[in-house]
């Protein structure tokens, strides 16, 4: 029997992952958790064989988490469950210890044979991840500067324009002409989509 514990922040995901494994004689739900923090929690009471994580989750996502639940429990295997189309997630996840990548968009019915397939030592890639493009550069192309980047990545984690520009050497006012700059760039209504766009891709940046 294969025991999975589920790291997502949409309950209405988690339900629908537990229907349609419910009447699988291999495979048993052993919990589900709904951030980072509470999956390293309850992994320490339950020993899962499997782990489906979401990768953006609030207070820990799942980067961090793989991280730290591959350093503990390395016999536990992980599957990223995630909308994040793209080859540098893939590759962060892969880099963080994870053996699956499945995007929410596929048929559960590849979640389900990627459960199998890991479980079994196999690493299980969602063939409908793209492998031709970049997210680099489907995300901003060419339409971000290198310091403009490295600014979005300070942003994504909530530095301010002061701080920002403590960290890179710069002027508090270039920091700021560089974020009117960017909304311009990326087509964003305001300081808020700017600051939303950086957290949603943060993974990005690095």
């Amino acid at each position: 029997m294969i025991k999975v514990l589920i790291a997502e922040d949409h309950n209405s995901m988690i339900e629908g992952i537990q229907l349609f494994l419910e009447f699988e004689d291999d495979i048993k739900i052993v919990g589900f958790v709904n951030n980072g923090v509470e999956l390293l929690s309850k992994i320490e009471r339950i020993t899962p064989d499997v782990v489906v994580v979401d990768i953006r989750m609030p207070i820990m996502g799942g980067f961090e988490a793989t991280e730290i639940l591959k350093r503990k429990y390395p016999k536990v295997k992980v599957i990223a469950f995630t909308t994040y189309d793209d080859q540098i997630a893939l590759k962060k996840m892969l880099d963080a210890g994870a053996s699956g990548y499945i995007l929410k968009k596929t048929r559960l019915t590849v979640l389900r044979e990627a459960i199998r397939n890991v479980a079994n030592g196999e690493t299980f890639i969602d063939p409908s991840v793209d492998n031709e493009k970049s997210t680099s550069s489907k995300l901003y192309g060419d339409k971000l500067t290198k310091r403009q980047k490295e600014i979005l990545a300070l942003i994504a984690r909530n530095k301010t324009n002061e701080e920002i520009a403590e960290i890179l050497f710069i002027s508090k006012y270039t920091v700021g002409t560089h974020r009117k700059d960017m909304i311009r760039r990326l087509g964003l209504s305001g300081p808020t989509a700017l600051q939303a766009y950086a957290s949603e891709n943060k993974f990005n940046f690095d």
